[in-house]
C-alpha cells in the first residue's frame, strides 16, 4: 500500500512538472515569436515614433479654438466620468480606456494603415496639447509629473499603432490573403502577449499615481 501510494504521488508530482513544462515551453515560445515579429517590425515602430512627436510638437504650439475646445470637452469628460473613483475602479477605467485604443490600433490597421497612422497622430497631438496645458499653469517642471504616466503605456500604444500600420501592408503583397492571416495572427500574439502586460502594468501605475 505505501509502494502504491509513493508510485500513485509520483505521478501526480511528473504530471506536475509535464504540465509546468508545458505552460513555460508554450509562454517562452510565444515571446520568441513576438520578439522575432516586433523585431522585423523596427522601421514600423520608427515610423509611429516619428509621427507621434511630430504631432506631439504641434500639440504643443499649435492649438486652433476648434481643437482647442474639443479637447478640453473631452479632458472633462473623462474628469467627470471618473469622478469619485477609488484606485482599483481608476486602474480598471484607465486599463480598459487604453485597451480600447490599443485593440482600435491594431485592428483598424486592416484599411491599409491608415486608421492607425490617424490614431497615433491625434495621441500625440493630445499629449503635446496636454503637455501645453501644463507647462502654461505649473512651469516646465510639470513635464516630470507626466513623465511616469507614458513609460508603460506610450511604448504599449508605439507597438499597437506599429502593428496596425504593418498589418494595412499585406495588400501590397501579391499573396496577400496569406501575409493578411500571417500579420493578423502575429499581431495578435503581439497584443496579448507584449502590449497587454505593458497597459497592466502602466494602468496600476497611473491608478495609484493619481492618488499620491
Amino acid at each position: 500500500m505505501k509502494l502504491k501510494r509513493g508510485e500513485k504521488q509520483k505521478d501526480k508530482t511528473k504530471k506536475k512538472e509535464n504540465e509546468n513544462n508545458k505552460i513555460t515551453h508554450f509562454i517562452s515560445k510565444n515571446y520568441s515569436k513576438c520578439f522575432d515579429y516586433l523585431k522585423n517590425s523596427k522601421k514600423f515602430i520608427f515610423l509611429v515614433i516619428g509621427l507621434f512627436l511630430f504631432s506631439l510638437i504641434l500639440g504643443y504650439v499649435y492649438h486652433p479654438e476648434e481643437i482647442s475646445s474639443f479637447i478640453l470637452e473631452y479632458i472633462d469628460k473623462i474628469l467627470k466620468d471618473t469622478q469619485g473613483m477609488n484606485s482599483s475602479q481608476m486602474i480598471l477605467f484607465i486599463f480598459l480606456n487604453n485597451l480600447r485604443v490599443g485593440f482600435a490600433g491594431v485592428l483598424w490597421g486592416f484599411f491599409i494603415g491608415i486608421p492607425s497612422v490617424l490614431f497615433t497622430l491625434a495621441n500625440g497631438y493630445v499629449v503635446g496639447f496636454v503637455s501645453y496645458l501644463a507647462v502654461s499653469s505649473s512651469g516646465a517642471g510639470s513635464l516630470l509629473n507626466l513623465l511616469p504616466h507614458g513609460i508603460f503605456e506610450l511604448p504599449a500604444i508605439f507597438i499597437s499603432f506599429a502593428m496596425g500600420i504593418k498589418f494595412g501592408t499585406f495588400i501590397f503583397y501579391k499573396d496577400m490573403m496569406n501575409k493578411f492571416v500571417y500579420f493578423f495572427k502575429e499581431s495578435l500574439r503581439v497584443f496579448i502577449f507584449v502590449i497587454i502586460p505593458l497597459l497592466i502594468i502602466a494602468a496600476i501605475i497611473e491608478g495609484i499615481l493619481i492618488f499620491v
